[in-house]
């Protein structure tokens, strides 16, 4: 594929030894992922699989838990530290770093085709609700449990009673995969894998083009973007839909960015299709068609357009599947409960904590503080619907897509990365901004490899000490890194010093005077 404009006039980058160490390291840090995943990865308890006498002895013996544990956190370390050094080895993006950076990306990502699923177990319910929709029910209504044995399908009891948050082109999805892979469950998992596989293709494709149009290098933007361990995990090992998702919506806004508005209208729905909170970007899509310079009536008229549009497809997709605009209704709902790390979950509990310490009632607060971030969410997307320059759409789109995410009582380590698409292509700078993607993919790269083990019943006692042995690797892995390191060490260490230095020039002023 074609250079990035950006990067053509800045020299060559060929792939020499560094680099090919670089890859090379992260590979086998896949390849530790992969190994490590067959001991504690889940497979629904209907699996062959789990008939396989090597995996027996490596699922049900302690040494296999806890070593599998080992194999598997330390991989993802190895995978993060050959991120970090990838960034190192190519800075300043010269001509031939995407290619590298492809190359990165098909052979680190190439060894979680064939793990089993790590991160979240969110797959098997895909399987569930693909027997519902097979059986002629409504996903919309109907939780997985009318199913007769759907405990043995691998998913998680809080999809038993609970609606699917997907849209009416993943149903149709979920319907294929049922009638191509029968009963077997991890026949539907690699299927499943395959088409989050296809969103992430369409990343690589896509995410490159984008920054171009933004002066921003495709490599650098891959490199943040899908050669990221957290990324490669949650999108391919995981097989979660939201690859897809992400994927067409980027290749949706690409196309409106470039004056095709059907295509990219088409594309974004087809996102929505899949999950419907990417119709957040709807609004940006129109602006974006309705092309620079545009008088306010013609903004109105292109949303207008791109809402019809939007909404034909949609209603073409219900009418044939038969489950009309159900998507919808689940979509407006506020949904139940909230996570520690989420604003709305720290809110919460630091107001409950005030309340129980009063002796007051406090099970009010989380409904109402949930209002009020939805709301402000609403008035985040308003205003940057109605203000800002033409040149700065794909961010405010960003910006509006965070404040529906961050303003979530849900978030899922993987949320972050239906955002990293469109924030990498319109640049993000090499100081606090970076080290915040840094931080931010290190923490939930760390949480998903304590937080989702799978261990048989008859060791539960093992579970809380191959979380705590889990997190203990990270934290140690972080340490390292951060300071130890010597290649990847430099990169906190400058950060360090421009913090210091930017301290310094405030104080410099007040020491003058």
């Amino acid at each position: 594929m074609a250079m990035s404009r950006v990067e053509a006039g800045a020299g060559t980058r060929r792939m020499d030894h560094g680099t090919r160490a670089v890859l090379v390291q992260g590979f086998i840090g896949a390849m530790l992922v992969l190994l490590g995943s067959y001991g504690i990865g889940w497979l629904a308890s209907v699996s062959p699989l789990n008939r396989d006498h090597l995996l027996i002895a490596v699922r049900t013996e302690q040494w296999g838990v806890i070593t599998s544990t080992v194999v598997l956190t330390v991989g993802c370390w190895i995978m993060f530290r050959a991120w970090l050094r990838l960034g190192q080895e190519l800075a300043g993006w010269a001509e031939g770093s995407l290619r590298i950076v492809r190359q990165a990306c098909w052979a680190w990502g190439a060894p979680l085709l064939l793990c089993l699923p790590i991160f979240s177990r969110d797959v098997f319910a895909y399987i569930g609700q693909g027997r519902l929709v097979t059986a002629g029910q409504d996903p919309y209504v109907d939780g997985i449990s009318t199913l007769s044995n759907w405990f043995q399908l691998g998913a998680d009891v809080t999809w038993a009673e609970s609606e699917t948050p997907y849209g009416p082109l993943f149903l149709t999805i979920e319907r294929l995969v049922n009638m191509v892979a029968g009963s077997s469950p991890d026949a539907s998992v690699l299927l499943y894998r395959l088409v989050a596989f296809a969103g992430v293709v369409l990343c690589m494709v896509y995410v490159p083009k984008l920054a171009d149009l933004h002066q921003v290098p495709g490599s650098k933007a891959l490199w943040i973007t899908v050669s990221n361990p957290l990324f490669l995990i949650s999108f391919i090992a995981s097989a979660h839909n939201d690859a897809l998702m992400v994927g067409l919506a980027v290749a949706g806004t690409y196309y409106a960015a470039t004056r095709r508005g059907i295509l990219g209208v088409v594309l974004v729905t087809a996102s929505i299709g899949i999950k419907p909170i990417t119709m957040v970007i709807l609004p940006f899509i129109g602006l974006l068609w309705a092309g620079p310079g545009s008088s306010w009536r013609r903004r109105f008229l292109y949303w207008a357009y791109t809402l019809a549009l939007c909404l034909g497809i949609m209603a073409l997709i219900g009418w044939v599947n038969g489950y009309g605009f159900g998507w919808l209704k689940v979509m407006l709902g506020t949904g139940t409960g909230t996570v520690f790390f989420a604003p709305v979950g720290m809110f919460t509990n630091f107001f409950s904590g005030i309340l129980d310490t009063l002796g007051l009632e406090s099970e009010w607060v989380l409904g109402v503080v949930k209002v009020i971030a939805r709301l402000a969410s609403v008035a985040v997307v308003l205003f940057l619907m109605f203000r800002g320059s033409h040149s700065h759409l794909v961010q405010r789109l960003a910006l509006a897509f965070a404040a529906l995410v961050v303003l979530s009582p849900i978030i899922q380590p993987w949320y972050l990365l239906w955002l990293l698409p469109f924030f990498a292509a319109t640049g993000i700078r090499d100081d606090w901004q970076l080290i915040w993607v840094y931080f931010t993919v290190a923490f939930f790269v760390a949480f998903g490899a304590a937080d989702q083990i799978f261990i048989w019943q008859f060791l539960g006692s093992l579970d809380p000490w191959v979380k705590h042995l889990s997190t203990g690797i990270s934290w140690a892995a972080m340490a390292y890194l951060a300071f130890l390191d010597p290649r990847t060490k430099h990169i906190f260490l400058d950060f360090r010093d421009s913090l210091r230095t930017a301290w310094a020039a405030l104080r410099r002023p007040k020491a003058a005077n």
